[in-house]
This record gives C-alpha cells, structure tokens and sequence, in this order.
C-alpha cells in the first residue's frame, strides 16, 4: 500500500496569537513524529475562530496578512519536518478579512491560498470577504505527488465546491471545520467523497471548544471493492471528541485505481444538460436578505 498519512490536529486554540502559533508549532511536530507527512488544522487557527460575540472590530483587529511571521513560521517548519502543512488564519485582505488556508508542501513551498466561498452569510461571516473559486495544488509528498483542493467548514454543504475540486483533478480535499459535526455533516461529507471519488479530510476543533464537539474525519471514497460483495465504510478514521493527534492512513493506490475503473466522478455526467446549475436568480422559498451576490 501506498499510504499518505493524514494528521488532523484537533485542538483547543489559546487566547493570543502567539500562544497559537507555539501550540501549532507543537502540535505539527508532534504530527511528524506520528509519521504524519500532511498535517491540517481546524479553521481559522490564528484567532481560533474567535468572532462570535464580540465587536466586529474587535475581531477583525486580529486579521493577518498571508506573508505574516506567523505564517512564515509555518512555512518554515514544513521545510524542516518534511511535511506539509495546512495552516488557518483570519487573513487580512483588503477592505475585509477572509478566511482561509495555506498549503505548505514537505519543501516549505507554498502551494495553495484558498478564501472560503461560501462565507455564512446568515451570520457574523458576512463581515467577511468571500473567496473567488477553488483551485488544485500538486503537492510534493514523501510517498509522492498527490492533487490537492480545500473546502473551508460550510463549503462542503454545497455540492459544487467539491465537484469543481474533482473536476480540476483533486485526489484528496482538505477541509479545516469550526462547528458540531453531527450526522447530517458527515454524511455530506461521505456524500462528496463518494460521488466524486476522492479522498476528503476534516479537521474540527474538539469538544472543549465552544459549538465544537471534535468528530474530526477522513472519507477515502472507495465504496467498492472486487474482493467484497458488498460496499464498504468509506470512513477510515472518526475522531472522538476530545482534544488530540489523530492519523488516518490513506491507500493512494487503491484510490487511484479505484477512479480508474468506477462510475462515478466524471465518468457518465451530461454537463450540456445542466444548465439551470449556473443560473443565479433565487426564487421562493430559498430567498433570503442576508444573500450576498
């Protein structure tokens, strides 16, 4: 087996950046000597996703710019380690932040700058600067490339952030979360690795953390196997709730192989036929002011 290990670091952030880039720094280090060679936090590490209950001024204060120490901290330890790292911050960017993750590879290169697009707009999030699509990075690896995409938390409730990700050749999907992931979420999720037939990572902060309960995921996809006459569980790792290291060991082979021969993904889709999907009016029930073009 060719196996990427993937470390999702659910942990409870501290109260000042600092303290959160020593504990992420720790926490990373702790991941390489699990023999972890990706390790990817929860969202908006930097503040710990701290903006619910205060001043919007307050917390956009606490923004930083993607070329930031703390990020170069980071990009720094990759180099060191040999590992990659996907790191989460309240990012400043011009008139308001964004909320996004950087991709390091196992060089300390920076592969990928990715703003989640679908802000909640229902709420605090609307202070928010959406992000403009999403991209695919080849990542270097210790077991080799691997293809790349993010998703951020209320992205993965949208079926097209993952099948554009598919669509521009992603293998495996990183999705740094901040809120109670309960069956309904990780049944999104197994929804999006299954019909696209790519691996997807989630990592949540545990349940110590407000409107957080841990449940930190990877779904591999493979819902088939020749060997089996049945379809298998597609979840490789459940995280309880607690805070921890938790490492999941995906078969790059047999995924690979697996979308070479499956049905699903890009194989049999009719895209001419799908017009309405990039249509933009909303219409009732699903109107609401709070929208955000």
């Amino acid at each position: 087996m060719n196996l990427l290990k993937i470390a999702l670091l659910q942990i409870a952030p501290c109260k000042t950046l600092q303290e959160n880039l020593e504990k992420g720094l720790e926490s990373c280090v702790k991941a390489q000597e699990k023999g972890a060679d990706i390790a990817l936090f929860p969202e908006m590490w930097s503040n710990g996703y701290n903006i619910y209950n205060r001043p919007v001024s307050e917390w956009k204060a606490e923004a930083i710019s993607a070329d930031d120490d703390f990020i170069h901290a980071f990009g720094n330890l990759a180099k060191r380690l040999r590992m990659a790292i996907g790191i989460t911050l309240l990012e400043k960017y011009e008139e308001a932040p964004r909320n996004s993750l950087i991709l390091f590879d196992r060089f300390g290169e920076q592969k990928l700058i990715y703003a989640k697009v679908h802000t909640c707009d229902f709420d605090v999030e609307r202070n928010l600067t959406p992000g403009e699509g999403f991209d695919v990075a080849t990542l270097s690896t210790a077991v080799g490339e691997v293809k790349v995409g993010a998703m951020i938390c209320y992205d993965r409730e949208f079926p097209e952030s993952a099948r554009i990700l598919m669509l521009k050749g992603a293998e495996l999907i990183l999705v740094p979360n901040a809120c109670p992931m309960e069956i309904n979420r990780l049944s999104q999720l197994r929804a999006r690795a299954f019909e696209n037939m790519t691996a997807i990572a989630t990592c949540n902060y545990p349940e110590a953390v407000p409107d957080c309960n841990g449940g930190s995921s990877v779904f591999d996809g493979v819902a088939y196997l020749p060997e089996l006459d049945h379809s298998r569980d597609t979840c490789i790792l459940q995280a309880d709730g607690k805070e921890g290291i938790y490492i999941a060991g995906l078969d790059l082979d047999q995924l690979r192989n697996y979308r070479q021969k499956e049905v699903h993904g890009n194989c049999y889709r009719h895209p001419k036929k799908y017009g309405i999907l990039t249509e933009s009016q909303i219409n009732y029930p699903f109107i609401r002011d709070s929208y955000r073009a």
